[in-house]
C-alpha cells in the first residue's frame, strides 16, 4: 500500500527535524492512500481459456468490461455482464466494495439479452474494430483521432524487439545515407515525406458493405418477436445477406433488397456477436478479422487512444471514401439517446459544468476526482460546442430569430448558446463596431480562465468556447437557467449593460467577487449611475452578475477583467511616460478593448515588489545612519519618475551589491513588511508608508498593488471624493505600459540572444511573447526593437520566424472577410485561388468558377441571404496576387505598425529569408485549411501552384479553457526541486507520483504529461537506466505527435531526445532514423539557420562518425560550426567545441592538417576564455600534440614511399576508429548532460548525482530540471569547467557534515571522485 503524505499550505520544512506545524489545523498533513497494492482475479468468457487479470480496488467493474472489449480474443463482445458465483457485479461499484472479491476470484462472462441501444452500440464497436488500422478518421479530425508516424521510424516497438540482431559486422548493416533533401545546404523542401506511409494502413478487407437496412425499424408484428433492427451486408466473396439484429443476438433473415422476409435463413446461424456470425458465413472475414485484430493489439495504446481535444493535420493524402453506415447516421442524427451513454435526450451543460465545481475538495482524493469531472466536462463540451458552431455556420441550425438580418442571428444546438462575433445592434460602436465585436469574445475567454483559476466557492461563470470557422467568429455559452424566459434588464443585479450608463451592484456579489480581487489584482472601486448616486464594484461595469433559476450567482461578459492597455488606447490630455512615447506610443488600434495579460500584470506587481523592498532598506539603512548623526530621515517620495528610471535598468542590483549592509536592511524591511503594521515603531511605519506610495500600493501599511479596470472606459464616471486615488490609478497604468516596452519587450530579446528562449515557429514565438505578458500586436515593435539591437545577426532566426508569423497574421485578417462572401459550393475554389495570390510566383492567377454553377447562381440570388454576413458571392475571384499582397502590407502597417516593404511574394522570399513551405503551414494551422498532401511547385511562372482538387477540408479553429490538475503539479514542482537539489531518486518517486496524479485527472493523452514523461526519461537516462528511458521518451514522441501534432516544435525536441536514448541502447541505426526525421521536420517548420539546427547537426554527425560514415559526418558537423558561429559568436565554447568534433573526424580520416587547423582554433578559443591552467585548455594542448605526432608520422611514411617505393619498410599507423562509448560521452556533452557521480556520506552513503543542463536544452518546457544558481553559474562555461566545479561541490558537501577537517587534495574514503 503507498501513503503519500501532502502537505496542503506548504511544503514541509527542510530543517532537519522536517516536521510540519501542526498548531493549525490548515497545516495539518493529510496522509492519504493513494493507491492500494493491486490484486489478480481469473476471466471465464465462452469459447476461451479463462485468464488471469491484474486490476486495482479502485477501478470500477465498467473498467475490466472497457479492457475485455479490448482484449483480442474478447473484444468482439459488448453485450454482457460480469458474474461472481452467480451474483452480477454493478457496472458502477468499486472493486473493493464488492463482497467476496479477492486474489484469485473468478469472474465469468455472461452473455445478456440485447436492447435497441446495445444492439446500436454493438454495431459501432464492431465498425470501429473493423476501421481501427484506418487513418482516416485522424486526417478527417473527427472522434478526437490524430496521426502519429513514429513507428514507421522505429519499426514497431522499442526495448528489446527494436536491439538488432548482430550478424557478422554490427555497422556493415546500418544504411545511413539519409534523403538528399534532408542533407545540409540543400534547397529542396518536399511536403509529401510528412506525413510516410505505414504499410499497416494497407485496408486488410473484411467486408464490402455494412449498412442499416432500408427495411428499418421492425413493424410491430417483428418487434414482438424480439426484433430490434435489420442489417445489411456484402461479403468480401460477394455475398448479399440481410441480418436481423434480436434480443437473443444476430442471425440470418430472408429478405433480399426488394422484398421482406424477416424470417431466419436456414441455417440462420444466431451468434450473439456479430463476428461470430459473419465468421461462419465469410471465410475471408475469419481470415482477415483475426490478422486485423492481431496487428491492432501490437500496435502501442498511446497510438489508438483518444486526445482530449481534437487535433486537426493541415495536409492529408487523398482518402477512399468507405461506405460507413455509423458515419452516415452519426451525420443525420445529433448522436444524442446513446452514443452519450447517458439517460435523457440531450446534456444540460450548465448543470454539468456547474455541477462539477461544486465537488467537496477537503482532501487529495477528493480533489482528483473534482479535477477529473471538470476536466472530462470540459473537453466534452468543448467537442459539442465546435461541432455546433460548425452546424451553424453551415446553415443546419434553424436562428432562434429567424426574421433578423442574417449576422444579428442567434442559436441554440444541444443546450448550448451560439452568437457570432458581429456588432449586433451597435452594441460596440463607440469601442470599434466589428472589430470590437470580433476582440471581445477572445477577451471573454481570457476572463473565463482567470476566474475559474481563482476557483471562487459559490461564483460560477459560463462554459466558453470560442471557434473560428470559414472566416467566422462563434461564441459558444452554457445556458444560464432561466435567462431565456426574462428580458436582460430584469436578470442583472449587478454591473451594467449600457457600459456603464446604468450601474447596479449587489452585496452578495460585492462578497464573492472581493475573494478574487486580491489573485487577479482588481481594485474595489466606485463608480456613478445615471442618477449621480455612487455605486460600488470589485469588476469592470461591464461584468455582469446574474442570479439563474437555480439559485446559483454567475458572472458573464468578463472582457475587462484585465486593465487598458494604454499603449494602444490614446486618451486625450494623457501622455504617457517617456520610455513609450520614444517607441512612438500611444498608437490607434482596432478596437478600444486592447487589454494588459495577465501575466503582464503579474510580472509588473513582482517587479514593483522588488523596487518596494530595495527602497524601504535603503531607507532603513539612512535611518541607522541618521541616528548616529540625528538628523532627519528624508522620506522618499519619489513617484513615477524614479520608478520609471529603475523600469530602464530592470535589474538594480548592481546598485544593492555595492552598499554595505544592505542585506541585513533588506531582511529588516522583510520583517516589517510580514508585520500588519500595529505594533511598528512611528519611524518604521513612516519607512513603510514611503514605500507603499512610492510604488503605487493601494495600502499604507503593506505591499498591494490592484488595478482599476473601468479606468479610461467611456461612459464610466468617477465620485469625485475618489479623484486622487483615480489620478494614482492612471499613473499605474501608464507605469505598466512603460514597464512593457521598457522592460519586457528588451528581456524577450536578451532571452533570444542568450538562447534560454528558442522559439522555433509561429505558435512557438505566440507562446514566448504571452509568457512574458506581451501582446500579439507588439509584434510589429518587438520586431523593431530587435532590427535595432547590435547583434542582430544572433537574432536571425528570431525576426525571420517573427516576419513570416506577422504576415500570416495578415494574410489571415485578408482571408477572413474573404471568406464571409463565399457560398458553399465555391469555398474549394475560393481556397485554392486565395493561396494561390498568396503563394505561387505565378503573376495572374485567375479563379476557376465552375460553370454549372454560374448557372445556378441565377437562381439562388433570392436564397443568397443565408450565408451569414451575405456579400457578392463572387466578388472572391477578382482578387489578384499584386492586390493580395499590397493588402497584406497595409495591415501590416495599421495592424502591427510595421513596414513590410514587398509587392508578392518572391520578394518577400528573397527580402526576408522566407521558405514559401514554412508560410504555407503557418497560414494553414491558423485558417484551418487542410490541402491535399503532394509536391507543389511554388515558382513556376506558368501555371498557379493550387488547384481546387488540392484542398481538401476547412477545419474550425477553437480556443477553450485548459482544467488544469493542480494537486499533480505541486507534485510535479516538488520534484523538480528534489531533482535541482541533486536528490534524483527522491525527485523521480515525486515526478512518478505526479504522473500517477496526472492520469488520474487528464486521461492517458495530455501535453502535461507528455512534460512529465520526457522529465522522467531524461532522470532514468542519467540514472543509467537506459531502457526505461528509452520506454518513457517513446511514449513522451508518441504523445507530442498526438496531442500537439507531428511536427510541432517540441515533436521535434522529443525525437531528438529519443535518438539519443537509443544510441545509449545500441539501437544505432534507430537513432539515426528519428535524428533525420528531427532535421526533416525541423528544414520545414523553420528552415536550416536555426541555433537549434546546430544541436540537431551535432547529434547526426557525432552518430555518423559513430558508424564511420566520415564524409557524411563532416557535412554535418561543419554546418553544426557555421551555425553555432554565426548564433553564439566565434568566441564561444559552443564554436570550440564544434571544432574539437569536427577536428576528431578529420583525425579519423587521417586528415591530420585539416584536424590540426580546427583544434587550434578550439585551443585558442579555451586559452583566450579559459586560460592556460584550465583542464580543458590543456586537454586540448594534450590532442595538439598528439595530431602533430600523428602528422609527422605519416608524412614520414609518404615520404618514405616516395624515395624507396615499394620497398619501404612502412611503420603501421594509429587510424583512430571511435569507441560508441566516446561517441556517447560527446553526444551527452552536446546535449547538456554531464555525469559527475559522488559519493557522498550524507545518509547511508546513498550516491549523489548532479546534473547540469546547458541552456540550450532548455526546451523541457516546464520541465527543465536545473537549478538556477547552476544555470547561470555556469552558463558559459557549463560544459568545460569540470573541475572547478568538483572542488566547489567538495566544498558543499564539507558544508554540509559540519565536523568535516579534511583537505581537499587527500581522497576521503567517502568522498572519492568516481569517473564514470
Amino acid at each position: 500500500m503507498q501513503i503519500v503524505k501532502w502537505d496542503e499550505t506548504a511544503e514541509s520544512k527542510q530543517d532537519g527535524n522536517g516536521e510540519a506545524d501542526g498548531g493549525e489545523e490548515s497545516n495539518e498533513q493529510e496522509v492519504i492512500v493513494i493507491q492500494d497494492t493491486g490484486f489478480t482475479v481469473k476471466i471465464q468468457a465462452p469459447g476461451t481459456e479463462p485468464f488471469d487479470l491484474q486490476v486495482s480496488p479502485q477501478e470500477m467493474v465498467q473498467e475490466i468490461h472497457q479492457v475485455l472489449m479490448d482484449r483480442e480474443d474478447t473484444c468482439h463482445r459488448t453485450c454482457f455482464s460480469l458474474q461472481l458465483d452467480g451474483n452480477v457485479l454493478d457496472n458502477f461499484a468499486e472493486l473493493k466494495s464488492i463482497e467476496g472479491l479477492q486474489e484469485g476470484s473468478l469472474l465469468k462472462v455472461v452473455e445478456e439479452p440485447y436492447t435497441v441501444r446495445e444492439a446500436r452500440i454493438h454495431v459501432r464497436h464492431i465498425r470501429d474494430l473493423l476501421k481501427s488500422l484506418d487513418p482516416s478518421d485522424a486526417y478527417n479530425g473527427v472522434d478526437c483521432n490524430s496521426l502519429s508516424f513514429l513507428s514507421i521510424f522505429t519499426d514497431g516497438d522499442l526495448g528489446d524487439s527494436g536491439k538488432r540482431k548482430k550478424k557478422g559486422n554490427e555497422l556493415e548493416q546500418i544504411d545511413c545515407t539519409p534523403p538528399e533533401h534532408i542533407l545540409p545546404g540543400s534547397k529542396e523542401r518536399p511536403l509529401v515525406p510528412l506525413q510516410p506511409q505505414n504499410k499497416d494502413w494497407k485496408p486488410m478487407q473484411c467486408l464490402k458493405v455494412l449498412t442499416m437496412s432500408g427495411w428499418n425499424p421492425p413493424p410491430g408484428n417483428r418487434k414482438m418477436h424480439g426484433d430490434l433492427m435489420y442489417l445489411y451486408m456484402v461479403t468480401v466473396e460477394e455475398r448479399h445477406v440481410s441480418i436481423t439484429a434480436s434480443t437473443r443476438g444476430f442471425y440470418l433473415n430472408q429478405s433480399t433488397t426488394y422484398t421482406f422476409n424477416p424470417k431466419p435463413a436456414n441455417p440462420s446461424f444466431l451468434s450473439h456477436s456479430l463476428v461470430e456470425l459473419l465468421s461462419q458465413i465469410s471465410p475471408a472475414f475469419k481470415k482477415n478479422f483475426t490478422a486485423l485484430q492481431k496487428k491492432r493489439v501490437q500496435r502501442h495504446p498511446f497510438e489508438r487512444i483518444a486526445t482530449p481535444f481534437q487535433v486537426y493535420s493541415w495536409t492529408a493524402p487523398q482518402v477512399d471514401h468507405a461506405m460507413d453506415c455509423v458515419r452516415a447516421e452519426d451525420a443525420y442524427t445529433s448522436r444524442l439517446g446513446y452514443e452519450e451513454h447517458i439517460p435523457g435526450q440531450t446534456r444540460d451543460w450548465n448543470e454539468e459544468l456547474q455541477t462539477t465545481r461544486e465537488l467537496p475538495r477537503k482532501n487529495l482524493p477528493e480533489r482528483l476526482l473534482r479535477e477529473r469531472a471538470i476536466f472530462k466536462v470540459h473537453s466534452d463540451f468543448a467537442a459539442a460546442a465546435t461541432r455546433g458552431a460548425m452546424a451553424v455556420i453551415d446553415g443546419n441550425v434553424m436562428a432562434i430569430n429567424p426574421g433578423e438580418e442574417t449576422r444579428m442571428q442567434m442559436f441554440i444546438w444541444n443546450n448550448i448558446f451560439f452568437s457570432l462575433g458581429f456588432d449586433v445592434r451597435d452594441h460596440y460602436r463607440e469601442l470599434g463596431g466589428d472589430a470590437a465585436a470580433h476582440a471581445a469574445p477572445t477577451n471573454d475567454l481570457n476572463g473565463v480562465r482567470a476566474y475559474g483559476a481563482v476557483d471562487v466557492e459559490g461564483l460560477y461563470t459560463l462554459g466558453t468556447v470560442v471557434v473560428d470557422y470559414r472566416g467566422y467568429r462563434v461564441t459558444a455559452q452554457s445556458i444560464i437557467p432561466g435567462i431565456l424566459e426574462r428580458e436582460q434588464e430584469q436578470s442583472v443585479i449587478y454591473g451594467s449593460i449600457d457600459f456603464g450608463k446604468t450601474v447596479v451592484s449587489h452585496s452578495k456579489y460585492l462578497e464573492l467577487l472581493e475573494k478574487t480581487s486580491r489573485p487577479l489584482k482588481v481594485q474595489r472601486h466606485s463608480v456613478l449611475n445615471e442618477k449621480n448616486e455612487t455605486v460600488e464594484l470589485c469588476s469592470s461595469v461591464e461584468c455582469k452578475g446574474i442570479i439563474g433559476n437555480d439559485g446559483r450567482h454567475y458572472i458573464l461578459d468578463l472582457l475587462r477583467t484585465f486593465p487598458p492597455d494604454l499603449n494602444f488606447l490614446p486618451v486625450d490630455g494623457e501622455e504617457l511616460p517617456p520610455e513609450s512615447q520614444r517607441q512612438g506610443f500611444p498608437r490607434q488600434h482596432r478596437h478600444r478593448l486592447a487589454c494588459l495579460r495577465q501575466e503582464l500584470i503579474e510580472a509588473f506587481v513582482e517587479h514593483r515588489y522588488l523596487l518596494f523592498m530595495k527602497m524601504a532598506a535603503l531607507q532603513l539603512m539612512q535611518q541607522k545612519a541618521n541616528k548616529d548623526t540625528k538628523t532627519d530621515t528624508p522620506a522618499i517620495t519619489e513617484t513615477s519618475e524614479t520608478i520609471s528610471e529603475s523600469n530602464a535598468a530592470t535589474d538594480g542590483e548592481e546598485t544593492s551589491s555595492n552598499i554595505p549592509g544592505l542585506a541585513q536592511a533588506k531582511e529588516l524591511a522583510e520583517t516589517l513588511v510580514a508585520e500588519d503594521g500595529s505594533c511598528i515603531d512611528p519611524k518604521s511605519r513612516e519607512v513603510v508608508l514611503n514605500a507603499c506610495k512610492a510604488v503605487g500600493s493601494i495600502s499604507n501599511t503593506s505591499f498591494d498593488i490592484r488595478f482599476n479596470p473601468d479606468i479610461f472606459s467611456p461612459g464610466v464616471r468617477f465620485p469625485d471624493d475618489s479623484a486622487d486615488d483615480i489620478q494614482k490609478q492612471k499613473q499605474l497604468l501608464k507605469d505598466a505600459a512603460a514597464f512593457m516596452v521598457s522592460c519586457q519587450v528588451p528581456s524577450l530579446v536578451k532571452d533570444c540572444l542568450d538562447h534560454s528562449a528558442l522559439p522555433m515557429d509561429g505558435a512557438t514565438l505566440t507562446e514566448a511573447l504571452r509568457q512574458r505578458g506581451i501582446n500579439i500586436r507588439y509584434l510589429g515593435s518587438v520586431l523593431e526593437f530587435v532590427d535595432k539591437t547590435p547583434a542582430k545577426t544572433q537574432l536571425e532566426h528570431f525576426y525571420r520566424i517573427g516576419i513570416s508569423e506577422l504576415i500570416t497574421r495578415c494574410a489571415k485578417h485578408i482571408f477572413k472577410t474573404y471568406l464571409q462572401g463565399v457560398e458553399l459550393s465555391a469555398l474549394s475554389a475560393a481556397v485554392s485561388h486565395f493561396l494561390n495570390c498568396f503563394l505561387s510566383s505565378f503573376p495572374d492567377a485567375v479563379a476557376h468558377l465552375p460553370p454549372d454553377e454560374l448557372v445556378s447562381r441565377r437562381k439562388s440570388r433570392k436564397r443568397r441571404n443565408r450565408v451569414p454576413g451575405g456579400g457578392d458571392n463572387t466578388a472572391w475571384a477578382s482578387l489578384t496576387p499584386s492586390e493580395l499582397w499590397k493588402n497584406i502590407a497595409s495591415e501590416a502597417q495599421s495592424y502591427y505598425h510595421f513596414t513590410v516593404q514587398c509587392d508578392s511574394v518572391d520578394q518577400v522570399v528573397e527580402k526576408y529569408g522566407l521558405q514559401k513551405i514554412t508560410l504555407l503551414r503557418e497560414i494553414s494551422i491558423k485558417t484551418g485549411i487542410q490541402i491535399l498532401i503532394k509536391e507543389y511547385n511554388f515558382d513556376s511562372r506558368h501555371k498557379p501552384a493550387f488547384t481546387e482538387e488540392d484542398i481538401l477540408n476547412i477545419f474550425p479553429v477553437v480556443k477553450h479553457v485548459n482544467p488544469k490538475a493542480s494537486d499533480a503539479f505541486h507534485f510535479f514542482q516538488s520534484g523538480q526541486a528534489k531533482v535541482q537539489q541533486g536528490f534524483l531518486k527522491e525527485g523521480c518517486e515525486l515526478i512518478n507520483e505526479a504522473l500517477n496524479l496526472f492520469n488520474n485527472v487528464y486521461g492517458a493523452m495530455h501535453v502535461e504529461i507528455c512534460a512529465c514523461l520526457r522529465l522522467l526519461a531524461r532522470l532514468n537516462y542519467i540514472m543509467g537506466d537506459h531502457a526505461e528511458a528509452l520506454s518513457n521518451q517513446q511514449k513522451a514522441v508518441l504523445m507530442s505527435e498526438r496531442v500537439l501534432g507531428i511536427e510541432h516544435p517540441n515533436t521535434i525536441q522529443e525525437y531528438m531526445h529519443l535518438a539519443l536514448y537509443c544510441f545509449a541502447n545500441g539501437q544505432l541505426s534507430t537513432a539515426l532514423k528519428l535524428l533525420y526525421r528531427a532535421r526533416y521536420l525541423m528544414l520545414m517548420v523553420s528552415g536550416e539557420d536555426h541555433p537549434e539546427m546546430a544541436l540537431l547537426d551535432s547529434n547526426i554527425g557525432l552518430v555518423l562518425h559513430g558508424v564511420m560514415e566520415y564524409d557524411l559526418s563532416l557535412r554535418f558537423l561543419e554546418n553544426a560550426l557555421t551555425i553555432n558561429t554565426k548564433y553564439h559568436g566565434p568566441r564561444s565554447l559552443k564554436v570550440a567545441l564544434s571544432h574539437h568534433l569536427v577536428a576528431r573526424v578529420y583525425e579519423s580520416k587521417a586528415e591530420f592538417r585539416s584536424a590540426l587547423q580546427h583544434e587550434k582554433e578550439g585551443y585558442t578559443i579555451y586559452k583566450n576564455q579559459m586560460g592556460e591552467a584550465h583542464e580543458k585548455t590543456k586537454e586540448s594542448s594534450e590532442y595538439l600534440k598528439y595530431l602533430t605526432q600523428q602528422a609527422v608520422a605519416l608524412q614520414r611514411t609518404m615520404n618514405e614511399i616516395y624515395k624507396n617505393g615499394s620497398n619501404a619498410s612502412i611503420m603501421p599507423l594509429k587510424f583512430t576508429a571511435p569507441s560508441m562509448a566516446s561517441v556517447l560521452e560527446q553526444l551527452n556533452i552536446i546535449n547538456g548532460i554531464i555525469f559527475i557521480p559522488l559519493s557522498l556520506a550524507l545518509n547511508d552513503n546513498s550516491t549523489l548525482l548532479y546534473v547540469l543542463v546547458s541552456p540550450n536544452t532548455q526546451h523541457l518546457g516546464p520541465c527543465s530540471a536545473v537549478s538556477t544558481f547552476f544555470f547561470f553559474f555556469f552558463f558559459q562555461t557549463i560544459i568545460h569547467n569540470l573541475v572547478y566545479y568538483l572542488q566547489y561541490l567538495l566544498h558543499l558537501n564539507c558544508a554540509i557534515q559540519s565536523n568535516c577537517t579534511c583537505n581537499h587534495s587527500i581522497d576521503r574514503k567517502n568522498n572519492s571522485l568516481v569517473n564514470q
